[in-house]
């Protein structure tokens, strides 16, 4: 009887395959074993540590119109980080080893691939910690084109993940903190970070009525939209000065929106939109991230409040839509969770 030994045959499919994460139709998830990516020319794989959740999954989670199922292994995680595991030909800067964060796209899983150029070598002080590069880039983008300055009263409606980092780096920067938000948690959160003022975003005149007592009837230098939403909007313009700056970062990704035109003229706002597409920017964000947080500037650990596993993806998003109390920033985990 001849015998025949698969273990070799078997370890080498292992090999050759991964764990993937995908949206199978709107509310449902399934993690499937996917072929594992061979890095290109100028790109590295990575071996996914962890990946941030966020808020602009949750159209593609609830089912829009020009969304197509299921998504691909990994798809819509994008706020990975990781080690080295590969390089492609071509590749200088990067070593097997190195631990990175990456703007990459199909990060829900245990390996994904980046171009060398949009990923960033993560130092040796932040080693064992949680790096969502994206999320953390795109808060220090917002911050640099906000213009903040020692002096002037910020106002930020909607503390959530975004909003308390930008809370930080306003107060670190000298200015004068308004917190805006609905919950009482995330106000006791934005008081952490260094909110002067908090105020429950409840009522709309009476907010506007509040910050007018707090600055004198003048409205606040520099207004940060936090939030993606209608009313927020409508909110942030009204609190902003004359001649201030309206700086749009929440994610408006659920339809068109109106705006006050006549007021804003009136006013002869600055409305920035800090929103980037350019990947140069973001890696110069991310860059600018890990420097903030290995020196000690930043601290964004207290506000990943929720972790879960690879194939507990579906909680992550129902967590990051419901945002139960207590909760801030989701991160998918390979691993123990």
């Amino acid at each position: 009887m001849t015998v025949i030994d698969q273990t070799a045959d078997v370890t080498a499919v292992a090999a050759e395959t991964m764990r993937a994460a995908r949206l199978t139709a709107p509310g449902a998830t399934a993690v499937e074993p996917a072929a594992l990516p061979q890095p290109g020319p100028g790109q590295v794989r990575i071996r996914v540590e962890g990946c941030g959740v966020c808020a602009s999954n949750l159209t593609p989670w609830a089912g829009a119109s020009w969304m197509t199922y299921p998504t691909e292994p990994g798809g819509l995680g994008h706020e990975g980080w990781g080690v080295v595991d590969a390089v492609g030909e071509g590749v200088d800067g990067f070593a097997v080893g190195d631990r990175v964060a990456a703007l990459s796209y199909h990060a829900y899983a245990e390996y994904d691939l980046a171009d060398a150029s949009a990923t960033v070598k993560l130092p040796e002080s932040l080693a064992g910690q949680p790096f969502p590069g994206e999320p953390l880039g795109c808060a220090m983008n917002i911050f640099r084109r906000s213009d903040i300055r020692a002096g002037q009263t910020v106002a930020i409606v909607g503390i959530g993940f975004l909003g308390a980092l930008l809370t930080r780096l306003a107060a670190d920067a000298g200015a004068r903190v308004i917190a805006i938000s609905r919950r009482p948690f995330s106000l006791d959160v934005a008081r952490q970070m260094g909110a002067h003022e908090v105020i429950p975003m409840d009522d709309h005149h009476a907010i506007i009525h509040r910050v007018k007592e707090l600055t004198g009837g003048v409205m606040a230098d520099r207004v940060i939209e936090a939030v993606g939403k209608q009313w927020p909007l409508d909110l942030a313009g009204e609190l902003t000065k004359e001649r201030g700056r309206l700086i749009i970062a929440g994610y408006h990704q659920d339809g068109p929106r109106q705006v006050n035109m006549q007021m804003w003229n009136w006013r002869g706002l600055d409305v920035i939109n800090a929103h980037e597409r350019d990947p140069e920017v973001y890696i110069e964000g991310i860059r600018m991230a890990v420097d903030a947080v290995a020196s000690g500037r930043l601290d964004p650990t207290p506000l990943y409040t929720h972790r879960f596993p690879l194939d507990g993806l579906d909680d992550a998003l129902n967590a990051t839509r419901d945002r139960p109390d207590g909760f801030l920033k989701a991160l998918v985990m390979n691993g123990s969770a």
